[in-house]
């Protein structure tokens, strides 16, 4: 059962993953709600640990800056770049990766 829930679970926040470009994210990043991704870590997998509220290993990656807010000089690059960055909503939090 838990199985099921998990693998339901991971394929709904697939299904919400989507490219899209960074200026349409300004408000996330304005309310310091967008959580950067790094390239090694699977979306998807780091969103739904964010759902289940995974506290030990979303500690691990922020102490290893695996993820952490988006910075200031990131959200510049990224919007004078036009850039597109794949991007789920696990509320509260905006998880990005560009």
């Amino acid at each position: 059962m838990t199985q099921t829930i998990d693998t339901t679970l991971k394929e709904k926040i697939n299904l919400e993953t989507s490219q899209i470009a960074w200026s349409e994210l300004q408000r996330f990043f304005a309310q310091g709600l967008a959580i950067n991704v790094a390239p090694e870590l699977d979306l998807v997998e780091t969103a739904y640990q964010f759902s289940i509220d995974n506290k030990v290993l979303v500690a691990q990656w922020l102490a290893s800056n695996q993820i952490g807010l988006v910075t200031d000089q990131q959200a510049l690059a990224w919007l004078e770049t036009e850039a597109s960055v794949w991007a789920v909503v696990v509320k509260p939090w905006l998880l990005v990766q560009g």
